[in-house]
């Protein structure tokens, strides 16, 4: 009786053991990450400064993951559109969204989005923070931001300021000035801050609150002129350049950027991507890049980017409900 258990337990055994060993050569082999190119989706058009971000990023990220990051620009509908497009990508980490700060103040300014803000996406990594700079053509007769509200205060909504686009943080930096000065101004969105910018030195709008990353080529050059820059601090990447705040009490908007994947990547997959794109911000190249045009490098954990980005949701829906700001 014994033996006769014995055996029969065995047998058991072995024919568990073949059936694991069959479930396993039919089983598809998990491809180690990444298995194939990476996409950052960036929902402007080229040459704004999320795109400058993006594509500064995505040569060191190459590097780190040992395989090619492509750059896909997808702009429209205030970020919607690029944004939306990586929210329905296969959670695999293959596709990446480069956000920015309209992906903080879209909730509140956009009735109804196309995806759940809370629940589509997953944390990757802060990769920076930095002001808006108040630019105007070099040939302007602003000189100063008291210029431009005396210019306002005489002539309402003749000025004009542009924008990457609707809820942007160029838009929101505007809509504050707007809203603290008590002014009326125009606001004209574009789709991306390349082309509201070649309106700006063709003297089709007035001024721009532009991202750093974005202008500060063009006021190296010397063809647009920085009047002030939009953090609550001078920045010490436009040295001698004036604080919002110092003329209008209060005044401060920040720009950032930061890289989200799709709701349900798996975890090992985002700290993959989380190293490589430290490594790619915290490298000389990048820092070089960017902290010439004013962006201080964070690069910390996910966490500290979800909790960053949940704060400044809450900062915003504060101004936009209390200003009524509406999308254009």
């Amino acid at each position: 009786m014994h033996l006769h258990f014995s055996s029969r337990f065995d047998l058991c055994i072995r024919l568990g053991f073949a059936l694991a060993l069959t479930a396993g050569l039919n089983a598809p082999v998990q491809a180690a990450f990444p298995e194939r190119p990476v996409k950052l989706v960036v929902p402007f058009s080229p040459g704004g400064g999320t795109d400058l971000i993006g594509r500064t990023l995505a040569g060191g990220m190459a590097k780190a993951l040992g395989q090619s990051v492509i750059v896909e620009n997808k702009p429209g509908a205030g970020t919607l559109i690029g944004t939306d497009a990586v929210a329905k990508s296969a959670p695999d980490g293959h596709t990446l969204v480069v956000a920015s700060f309209a992906h903080a103040v879209n909730p509140s300014l956009v009735p109804k989005l196309p995806y759940a803000a809370d629940k589509a996406f997953t944390p990757v990594i802060l990769i920076g923070r930095g002001p808006n700079v108040l630019v105007v053509r070099t040939a302007s007769a602003y000189k100063s931001v008291k210029d431009i509200v005396q210019a306002a205060l005489a002539h309402p909504e003749r000025l004009s300021y542009a924008s990457q686009g609707n809820g942007t943080s160029a838009h929101l930096a505007g809509e504050m000035f707007t809203n603290l000065t008590k002014l009326r101004m125009t606001h004209i969105p574009y789709r991306g801050a390349g082309p509201a910018l070649t309106d700006l030195l063709g003297g089709q709008v007035d001024m721009m609150f532009a991202t750093s990353s974005a202008v500060g080529a063009f006021i190296d050059a010397g063809k647009l002129r920085a009047l002030a820059v939009t953090s609550p601090e001078r920045s010490a990447a436009l040295k001698g350049v004036p604080t919002i705040a110092e003329t209008v009490p209060g005044y401060a908007v920040e720009s950032w950027y930061g890289l989200y994947a799709p709701a349900g990547t798996p975890v090992d997959v985002v700290a993959k991507l989380n190293a490589a794109a430290k490594k790619a911000a915290q490298s000389d190249e990048f820092r070089n890049k960017i902290e010439q045009e004013g962006l201080s490098v964070s690069a910390g954990t996910p966490e500290e980017f979800d909790a960053y980005v949940k704060a400044e949701e809450i900062r915003w829906r504060k101004i936009v409900k209390e200003n009524n700001i509406q999308p254009d």
